[in-house]
């Protein structure tokens, strides 16, 4: 199976004192609706999130998900993944790594993804880009490279890793700038919810 992995344990710096994760989107926190979105693929679910109490938590009431608390996760991104690939349940055979603020990402845009995902090729590494070919998110990684991937420090996430591995990474397209399409201010979510209203 290939396994989701929702990095959703960063702080939001940059909403000045608001979560973008529990933004309403659809009647619901952006959290919430992309974990829905993720397990529509019928495939495993694991959500990274900050320590409990956290709010982030409320959004996932109820949902079948394993929720990994990240005590370091002011150490960066790689924080995240290693927590998130340390608690993958056994048969991952890829594990497909998304970030949580990517509104636009759709179960179709998963599906196609994981479709593309064929271990038994040179690929290791399988990566969203957007119609015009923009590399993005999600990306998935082959099960041998998460010894590496748990060796990452920092806050450039796997960035390394896929420069490392450009070789044998397949770009796969996704619709308009659904790969890229993340919203870390204020301002682009108003940006945002305008041109939602607009279509």
């Amino acid at each position: 199976m290939i396994c989701v992995l929702i990095l959703a344990a960063g702080s939001s710096t940059r909403m000045r004192g608001r979560d973008k994760l529990m933004e309403d989107v659809d009647g619901m926190p952006l959290l919430r609706r992309t974990v829905l979105r993720a397990q529509a693929t019928g495939e495993a679910i694991v959500v990274t999130l900050p320590p409990a109490t956290h709010p982030r938590y409320t959004a996932l009431k109820g949902l079948d998900v394993l929720k990994v608390p990240v005590t370091d996760a002011a150490l960066g991104l790689s924080a995240s993944l290693r927590a998130g690939l340390g608690a993958l349940p056994a048969g991952c055979v890829a594990v497909m790594v998304m970030l949580a603020d990517m509104p636009d990402l759709t179960t179709d845009d998963l599906n196609t993804i994981m479709q593309a995902v064929d271990l038994k090729s040179e690929t290791l590494i399988w990566r969203a880009t957007t119609y015009d070919g923009a590399a993005g998110h999600p990306t998935v990684f082959h099960a041998s490279l998460f010894s590496e991937l748990m060796a990452l420090e920092g806050d450039k996430g796997a960035k390394p890793m896929i420069e490392k591995y450009r070789s044998r990474t397949l770009l796969i397209p996704l619709p308009d700038a659904h790969a890229r399409t993340d919203l870390d201010t204020p301002e682009a979510w108003d940006a945002w919810r305008e041109a939602q209203q607009s279509t």
